[in-house]
This record gives C-alpha cells, structure tokens and sequence, in this order.
C-alpha cells in the first residue's frame, strides 16, 4: 500500500538534519507541501531545502525557535499564507542530549529539556488547533525515544520530559478524539545521524550488538512510521506508541 497526502500540509520542527529531514522527504514524497523548519545554521537550512526541492517535492523552508511563542505564531502565519492550514504537525526538533549524571545538572539544562518535549507541543497544538478543529481532521506526531521506556540512564532530564510528551500525547489523543484529529508518538531507538559523529565507536558498537534485528535502524525508519502515523489509513489509531528500534523493547 502507498500512502497519499495529496492536499495536505505538513509541518515538521527541526526538519533540515537528521530524522526529521527524512520525515520531511517521506512526507513531501507522498503528496504532501512540508514546511522545513530550521532554527539556526542558515546555510545548512538552506542546502537542506535545496535537496527536498531537488527530489521534486513541494513546500516551503521557514525559520523559527520551536519553542518561542512568537516565533510559533508567526511560523504558523507564514505557512498558511504560503501553503494552507497545516493538517499534520510532527514534532521533532530536539536540544543537545549530553549523558549527565544529576550532580551535573542545572535547572536551566532541564529546562531545555522540558521546553523542547512540553512546551512545543503545547505552543503547536494551540496555534494549529482551530483550523484542524474545524476540518475536522489532523494529525500529531511527537517523537519521543525508547530512553523514556528503558529507563536510560544517566539521562534523568532528557528521560523525564520525554515521559511528558507521551503522557501529554496519550492525554490529548481523548482529548481530540471526536473532532478526527489523531495523537501519536513515534519512539526511535538509537539512529545514528549527523549529530552523532563524534560519539565513541565502541559505545555505538555496544548499542548496536543489543538490537535484534542486528543492524542499524535508518532515518527512513522513522519517517516510514511517521509517514503511516500521518495517513488517512490510520485515522482510527490515536494515543499510541510505535517503537522503531529494531525490537529492543522490554515492555
């Protein structure tokens, strides 16, 4: 089965590296216009757009902090002027996610972590919600991450607020329900991309050995599930969970 987004419009945060530039291919590739969202490093954005565009997708390339209400606000205008009300939102974008035992912590390191995968939820889902409310239809898609099932460590800050992001999904998947508008969660395991690059070999090769399906997962992994999350297919599954790690899952 192939699915088709023709006639919607995605916005997808953090989307010029990593897993979210593929789930901003996937998405553009089955129909949908993406809004490719950057918060810094222009050029990078910009070569980024580029590739999407040159892959003969549709959409539009918008900076903004994903977790600024203005910068939200005027992100959202920018997009329905250009390409429509948005229909599917994933929320991707991510701070650094150093190991730190607590002692290391300060408020402000989690802080980050809560505004990333709370408040950005949060600041899309009121600034989108009038207009899905009144299609009746949309789609959230948080990424969230196994570390949250497998009580990672030393990761407290990064697991915590992750443990609020599916909570808050789970939450306002009843929430949103009788209006048509699904909530879901895609939780990666460990995928290796570019802000990956210098982290030790032999961690990466002692994570790897542990993962069933005995390889790497690939972001084209996660945009899949993102990609099934997003369709008209999956219009009666809401509230869930879909872990994409090659079966390391103790739950």
């Amino acid at each position: 089965m192939s699915f088709s987004l023709e006639g919607r419009v995605a916005l997808v945060t953090g989307s010029t590296t990593g897993l979210g530039k593929s789930i901003a291919h996937s998405l553009g590739a089955a129909g949908a216009k993406v809004a490719v969202n950057y918060s810094n490093n222009q050029q990078r954005a910009e070569e980024a757009f580029a590739d999407f565009l040159g892959a003969g997708n549709r959409g539009m390339l918008v900076r903004a902090s994903a977790v600024d209400a203005d910068d939200v606000d005027r992100m959202c205008r920018e997009v329905e002027t250009t390409l429509g009300a948005v229909d599917v939102v994933v929320i991707n974008a991510t701070p650094p996610q150093p190991l730190k035992p607590i002692e290391d912590y300060d408020w402000g390191f989690c802080q980050s972590m809560i505004d990333f995968f709370i408040k950005s939820p949060f600041l899309l889902a009121k600034r989108t919600l009038p207009a899905m409310k009144e299609k009746r239809w949309g789609r959230f898609i948080n990424i969230t991450s196994e570390v949250y099932h497998r009580s990672t460590a030393p990761f407290s800050a990064y697991v915590a607020a992750k443990g609020g992001q599916i909570g808050w999904s789970r939450s306002m998947a009843v929430e949103l329900a009788p209006y048509g508008i699904t909530v879901n969660t895609v939780a990666p395991g460990w995928i290796p991309v570019e802000r990956h690059e210098s982290d030790p070999e032999e961690m990466k090769e002692a994570y790897r050995r542990t993962i069933p399906a005995g390889r790497w997962g690939v972001p084209k992994d996660v945009a899949d599930a993102v990609l099934y999350y997003a369709s008209e297919e999956a219009g009666f599954v809401t509230g869930q969970t879909l872990c994409v790690n090659g079966g390391l899952s103790p739950w």
